[in-house]
């Protein structure tokens, strides 16, 4: 397999076999290629604490690593985390030529990686597969970039943009097999966050029963209620092993209708900005601060409005089905004040659609205006 194109199509199939299990750390694969084109080592990072990528194709290739190449879609790290930096392990192994996709953005590395790579006389190219590398590593290089989890906003509609009938009826707009897909965001997802509403609606359990999901950080189920509206006997709320639940109210820390929630081991967040107000600024922080990576937003209108205006949503993922459900007050995925013109919208960049069952996905980045 000397073709590099297929070279590169082979680390990205790696990196993506951690999908489920490498947060808060990111995607990586590696493969070493010898100097007559031949495979010598492979590996990907599957969870943090464990070998990085190229750590492990490194081991497999032995001393056949010597005078290779190596093809990473992220640059080694150069810092001591929870394992050594592959930097070093890259010079020690005596390969003569790195080629990575992209430069680390976290500060611990930015760059240093590959300057070390240099200083110890490997050659060393960026850019190869860079935009594919960037899609499959846009949580990463979101919320290191920003210092904040990378926000996805996803919902389910009929095809006239509904997400529930006038009466509140909202089961099932969309069929089995989009309901199913949809459950795969969560589990590539660190936190799930719904507002009061939706749980006063629906009452979900925000849980991932696909069990898809191996990373180390905790699963973190996070009600927004700034008026401490809802039911302490919400199915959120149950004590799952593995799991958090989380209430983020605007209530003072003092107000005793907080205590039977704390009580009952639930996390409450309160307090996060003055008059009585959501800072999503402070929250996200926060959730970064505790390694989440990553915030699956499921509803509703006015939960996922207020995280767009905020300038805080990174992708929106929409279900819509073949239906028209109609009513003048049926609520729609967005609510709020809305943007008062069309000329500087949000819009989704690179665009994928997809049929799933009988209904479609549609999936993009969103670009601020």
């Amino acid at each position: 397999m000397g073709d590099p194109a297929l070279v590169w199509k082979r680390v990205l199939e790696l990196a993506e076999r951690g999908k489920y299990s490498t947060s808060p750390n990111p995607r990586v694969g590696a493969v070493v290629v010898s100097a007559n084109g031949t495979i010598v080592g492979e590996g990907f990072h599957e969870k943090a604490g464990r070998l990085h990528a190229e750590v492990a194709a490194l081991r497999e290739a032995g001393e056949k690593a010597r005078g290779a190449t190596l093809y990473v879609n992220l640059e080694p790290c150069a810092h001591q985390g929870r394992t050594p930096p592959c930097a070093d392990a890259v010079i020690s192994a005596g390969v003569s030529r790195v080629l990575a996709s992209l430069e680390d953005p976290d500060p611990r590395t930015g760059g240093e990686g590959l300057a070390r790579l240099r200083r110890a006389g490997i050659e060393v190219e960026t850019g190869g597969c860079a935009a594919e590398a960037a899609r499959l590593n846009e949580i990463f290089l979101r919320s290191v970039s920003s210092g904040r989890p990378f926000v996805h906003l996803k919902w389910a509609m009929s095809l006239d943009g509904k997400t529930a009938s006038a009466s509140g009826d909202s089961k099932w707009i969309t069929g089995p097999d989009a309901r199913e897909d949809s459950l795969r965001l969560r589990e590539e997802c660190d936190a799930i966050l719904v507002g009061s509403g939706t749980v006063w609606a629906d009452d979900p359990r925000l849980t991932r029963r696909l069990g898809w999901n191996r990373s180390i950080v905790p699963h973190r189920r996070i009600v927004l209620d700034g008026d401490n509206t809802v039911r302490l006997e919400a199915r959120v709320f149950d004590a799952i092993p593995g799991t958090e639940a989380w209430l983020v109210t605007a209530r003072p820390s003092a107000d005793p209708t907080l205590v039977p929630f704390r009580a009952r081991g639930i996390h409450v967040i309160e307090e996060v900005a003055p008059e009585g107000r959501f800072d999503l600024g402070i929250l996200l922080s926060m959730l970064h601060r505790m390694e989440v990576r990553s915030l699956l937003v499921e509803g509703g209108g006015e939960t996922a409005w207020t995280f767009l205006a905020a300038g805080f949503a990174d992708r929106v993922t929409a279900y819509m089905a073949p239906s028209l459900i109609g009513g003048r007050t049926a609520p729609s995925p967005l609510s709020g004040e809305g943007f008062p013109s069309v000329s500087r919208l949000p819009a989704l960049d690179h665009l994928e659609v997809d049929r799933v069952g009988r209904d479609l996905r549609i999936t993009g980045r969103v670009v601020h205006g």
